[in-house]
Order: structure tokens, then C-alpha cells, then sequence
């Protein structure tokens, strides 16, 4: 049995990208989680400290996606999946990140990666 915590639309204005005006002026950027856990003792006890803090996740999230610039999601999105991985309750992380403005040569509503992580 594997229970899920879901945090979406936590967003961020970030300096990701590798064009120039992208890490100049930024942009706004959107992360969904998705963590995979045994919830039951949580469930049971009613307890802040049976489960995993989605406070202090989305948080965390808010400082690595709105700090130091990548030039890419997918690596933006593998550091926030080593984040959530770092709680070893969390048995599986996926994360999308999203690109609403991404500069591509087409009329599209986002970019997003979608990535999947499991404890080792």
C-alpha cells in the first residue's frame, strides 16, 4: 500500500532558462509534487509528526525554484525530487515542473517536465 500527499500549483517566479533574458528578467514558474508514503501511523495518531510536513516541503520548493538559476527544468525538477527524498518516510517523489512561458516557436500553453524518483 502506498499513500500519497499532493501539493500542486505552488508557484514561484524563478531566473531558470539558457537564454539570456530568461536569467535577466525571470519568470514564473509552476511545481506540482506528488509524495508517496505509508500515511497509517498519521492516519492513527493525528500527529504532525507521523507524516511528512507538505508546509515545510512547499517551502523548500519555494526556495530551490525561486534560488540560484539552472539552465534547465528537468535539473530544477531533480533537485527538488532529491529534497523530498531527503525525508526517508517519502518512498517515491514525482515533481512536475512548469513552463507557462517558455520561449518555443509555436503558440503553446506550457512546457512541463515530469520526473519520478524512488528512494535508493
Amino acid at each position: 500500500m502506498t499513500d500519497r500527499i499532493e501539493v500542486t500549483g505552488i508557484e514561484v517566479f524563478g531566473h531558470h532558462g539558457v537564454l539570456p533574458h530568461e536569467r535577466t528578467y525571470g519568470q514564473r514558474f509552476v511545481v506540482d509534487l506528488v509524495l508517496e508514503a505509508d500515511l497509517s501511523a498519521a492516519g492513527r495518531s493525528d500527529a504532525l509528526a507521523d507524516t511528512i510536513d507538505y508546509g515545510a516541503v512547499t517551502a523548500d520548493v519555494l526556495a530551490i525554484a525561486g534560488g540560484e538559476p539552472v539552465d534547465l527544468i528537468e535539473r530544477l525538477a531533480e533537485r527538488i525530487a532529491d529534497r523530498c527524498l531527503q525525508d526517508e518516510r517519502v518512498r517515491a517523489c514525482e515533481v512536475t515542473v512548469h513552463k507557462p512561458a517558455a520561449p518555443v516557436p509555436a503558440v503553446v500553453a506550457e512546457v512541463a517536465v515530469r520526473i519520478r524518483r524512488e528512494q535508493a
